[in-house]
């Protein structure tokens, strides 16, 4: 047996793990890069297989980090079954819908522009109508059945508490003559969350392939982040502000609707206050989603099903409304009262968010409040990580709100919660493999699987191919050298484009007179932006010699 590892590898995004058994080619996941420019560039790439040599899929859950190239598969050939929970089906149908129609409307913006100036015109990366196509293929499996997909494998979906329908993968593969075990964790979530159950303990597996994406840190409990989450409302809207919350449609805003809902329910001190204050879901996609969630009420634990035997609806309360159409999401960009908008994209990189941050982030009355994995390369990673200006909607904007991170809202197990999970194998697996996480947190969490419980974990930190058994073998495709060196070109780019939004800055102040704008003042940000553009030919030089010695590197 051989695992190939595609996606997820060089970062958290683009989930997907090629298997090749004597038998059968099959994929766990096949997701869309996201974050940089670099990144999301290797989605256009050609598969490292060939589509219509897929047997089958089996998809952990329908996050598009896991599921969103699944189109591009089906367009190029693939016709076997997606297995999957039922609530994986249902949400993946409308998340691939929603992701065809970005990737439909981004081409549509990119031509508009290049037509005019004679360049080659581009095609989406896939339509709409091709992720409708895909709804055919979905086979949905119940948590805890072990199912046999064909006479070599059988596969057991395991409850992940990631988000709903979101699974745990056991595999028996039999191959050469013996059975082997793989289990891929998907994504694992918290313990102890309102809505969702633990996820499930694994006894045993020859092989685990295991995600890491909060591999370096703890969290603080989700209850403690909603009170967080309450305290920053009151405190933003006692000085007449609004809270814009950037919120993955699928997860996220459920998981934000469900705290204020107990709060708008339990809380009769604040009515007067609460009254004042409307909570705004801005995103057609999380209105589809939150019905689906209403819908599949028994993935929930015990205490939502508690409630909903005694007639009590999900993801209602009053003051709480759903804008559907572009006119109602501009209104709310034109209404002063402080307000609650809950918005996606939770990486602040697409969608209607970006006009509310665009209205909001420079205003110093205003919160903004991030509650999920920020990508390397985003919007939203520069603005948890202190940048003082972010780009959007091609506009180069201050950052003067105030910006908060509630890390317990993640879907996302910290690294305890990692670690408890792990710890629930009665024996220890043959071979640890760990994806989906950033460098550091991969290798944070190594250390830490070292000094707790003794286990080695291999660090998957290219595209990879391993041969499982007693001679194994690693061949890395060298496709991180390229990225890295495609990332710093762009940072190139952003600092010339920054430069020259400051001179423009410089050139249009009203009254222009050589002898007023150079002050003493001005004149040292001229020398800054000089000493700037001396460090950025530098680098380019640096990088453009990296370049030709790769080239070389091939030539010999």
């Amino acid at each position: 047996m051989k695992i190939k590892f595609l996606g997820a590898a060089l970062s958290v995004t683009g989930s997907c793990h090629l298997v090749t058994t004597d038998h059968c080619k099959f994929l766990l996941d096949c997701g869309l890069f996201q974050g940089s420019e670099a990144l999301e560039e290797l989605n256009y790439q050609e598969f490292d297989f060939n589509p219509a040599e897929i047997d089958f899929i089996i998809l952990s859950h329908a996050h598009v980090d896991h599921c969103g190239r699944i189109p591009l598969l089906v367009k190029q050939g693939f016709k076997g079954k997606i297995y999957c929970t039922g609530a994986t089906a249902e949400i993946a149908d409308i998340m691939l819908q929603d992701s065809g129609n970005i990737h439909e409307m981004d081409a549509k913006w990119i031509n508009k522009r290049t037509i005019r100036s004679g360049k080659r015109q581009i095609a989406p990366l896939y339509t709409q109508a091709d992720a409708a196509r895909c709804s055919q293929y979905f086979f949905p499996v119940a948590y805890g059945q072990t199912f046999e997909i064909n006479p070599w494998i059988k596969i057991r979906l395991n409850e992940a508490g990631h988000i709903l329908g979101a699974a745990i993968i056991e595999i028996w593969a039999e191959d050469d003559g013996k059975t082997t075990k793989l289990v891929y964790s998907g994504d694992i979530g918290a313990a102890n969350q309102r809505m969702l159950n633990n996820p499930t303990l694994i006894a045993a597996a020859d092989y685990l392939i295991m995600e890491t994406t909060y591999g370096d840190r703890v969290h603080e409990t989700q209850q403690e982040s909603g009170k967080r989450f309450l305290d920053i409302i009151f405190k933003t809207v006692a000085r007449g502000g609004t809270v814009v919350a950037p919120a993955f449609a699928l997860g996220r805003t459920q998981d934000l609707i469900h705290e204020l809902e107990l709060f708008y329910d339990n809380h009769e001190l604040h009515q007067n206050q609460l009254d004042k204050v409307n909570v705004y879901v801005d995103s057609p996609l999380a209105t589809d989603a939150t019905e689906i969630f209403r819908k599949n009420a028994h993935y929930f634990n015990d205490k939502i099903k508690a409630r909903i035997k005694k007639g009590e609806e999900l993801f209602y309360f009053r003051n709480l409304y759903f804008t559907k159409s572009i006119d109602q999401s501009k209104a709310l960009n034109d209404d002063p009262a402080p307000k609650i908008i809950i918005s996606s994209s939770g990486m602040a990189d697409a969608g209607r968010v970006q006009h509310h941050l665009k209205h909001y982030l420079w205003k110093p009355k205003s919160s903004i409040v991030f509650a999920g994995y920020q990508a390397e390369g985003t919007t939203g990673r520069a603005i948890t990580s202190g940048e003082k200006y972010v780009r959007i909607l091609r506009e180069r904007i201050r950052v003067n709100a105030e910006i908060y991170f509630l890390e317990g809202f993640s879907a996302h197990a910290d690294k305890n919660d990692l670690l408890k999970w792990l710890s629930g194998f009665k024996e220890k697996p043959k071979k640890i493999f760990l994806v989906h996480g950033e460098e550091e947190p991969k290798k944070i969490f190594a250390e830490t699987v070292k000094n707790i419980l003794g286990y080695d974990c291999t660090i998957v930190e290219d595209v990879s191919e391993y041969v499982l058994g007693e001679a194994e073998e690693v061949v890395c495709d060298g496709i991180k050298s390229r990225i890295d060196t495609k990332k710093q070109l762009l940072q190139i780019k952003t600092n010339l484009q920054d430069m020259s939004d400051e001179l423009d800055s410089l050139l249009s102040e009203p009254g222009m007179k050589t002898k007023e704008i150079l002050t003493k003042e001005k004149v040292e940000d001229i020398s800054d932006l000089s000493s700037d553009l001396e460090k950025i030919l530098t680098k380019l030089k640096s990088v453009v010699g990296e370049k030709d010695l790769q080239q070389e590197e091939k030539t010999d």
